[in-house]
């Protein structure tokens, strides 16, 4: 088996069958299978897949794991010498993963590539392509400098504003929404770390993917629509926003709070827990 699609179900029945339709025309090349992990969807998601795709490899969890374990179950399942992360929200176009997987094959020293990502409007979703979120790219994306600066590489490192999103450029990080990596990275690097429920946990691979001589791709010959906001964490939105806001200061710690003075760390983490509250409560009234 070359191939294993990788994706975590919550909730998105109406989209995840659209995504399974997808998969055939995005991979003509390469023989593969399809994982799904469903973290205990209440909208009859399992029992779609039992009765329709009986050739699917489908996990059931008895409780919402999270994400993260979710992915990593999926992983530990599958056998390609590739693995697709793929959310169930998404549409893959036509060739779209033989594509990546052609420049992965071709290119022995990357190790993650992802696509072109487009919500269903036709708008890009900067989020696949992305920098490394140290403090001053995380507050410039908070604070919409990036906005302001698209050109400036100081402002724009967290989505890579200034880069051409029509070319192939190497990046930090690409988006978990989907990505393409191998097998003998992970046999390298590990799993995803599941001290993420959700989010950053694809920033910290990648992250730890480089620290280990790989190089990350962003390929817009590929393209993907991802509808986003549709099942998944949005069905669970107090704990979304709370697992959002944690994942920031894992990756934080893990990986630059040392190149801080203990003051700033300080500020960091009163700053983050400030947004904290400031969007727990700013849904509530939105509610």
């Amino acid at each position: 088996m070359e191939v294993s699609f990788c994706i975590v179900n919550l909730n998105s029945k109406e989209h995840l069958e659209k995504c399974i339709k997808s998969i055939p025309d995005a991979i003509k090349d390469y023989s593969h299978e399809i994982i799904i992990v469903d973290n205990n969807s209440k909208d009859g998601s399992g029992n779609l897949i039992k009765k329709y795709y009986p050739n699917i490899k489908l996990i059931i969890n008895k409780y919402n794991c999270g994400y993260t374990r979710a992915i990593n179950q999926a992983i530990k399942h599958s056998i390609g010498l590739f693995k697709v992360v793929l959310n169930p929200d998404t549409i893959l176009n036509h060739s779209s993963i033989d594509t990546l997987l052609k420049f992965l094959k071709n290119n022995e020293s990357i190790g993650i590539v992802g696509p072109k990502v487009l919500n269903k409007d036709g708008s890009f979703q900067r989020s696949c392509k992305r920098g490394l979120a140290r403090p001053l790219a995380v507050f410039s994306y908070f604070l919409r400098l990036n906005n302001f600066f698209p050109n400036e590489k100081k402002y724009s490192e967290y989505h890579l504003n200034h880069l051409d999103k029509n070319k192939i450029n190497k990046v930090s990080g690409v988006s978990g929404s989907c990505m393409v990596f191998r097998k003998s990275l992970i046999d390298k690097i590990g799993l995803f770390d599941e001290r993420y429920v959700a989010y950053q946990e694809d920033s910290d691979f990648c992250l730890r993917a480089i620290n280990n001589g790989w190089k990350i791709y962003y390929n817009p010959e590929s393209v993907v629509v991802h509808a986003g906001g549709r099942g998944g964490s949005h069905s669970v939105p107090y704990r979304s926003i709370y697992e959002w806001h944690k994942s920031y200061f894992i990756y934080y710690f893990k990986f630059f709070s040392n190149d801080y003075s203990i003051l700033f760390n300080i500020f960091y983490v009163t700053i983050m827990f400030g947004k904290l509250i400031f969007s727990t409560i700013n849904h509530f009234l939105r509610s």
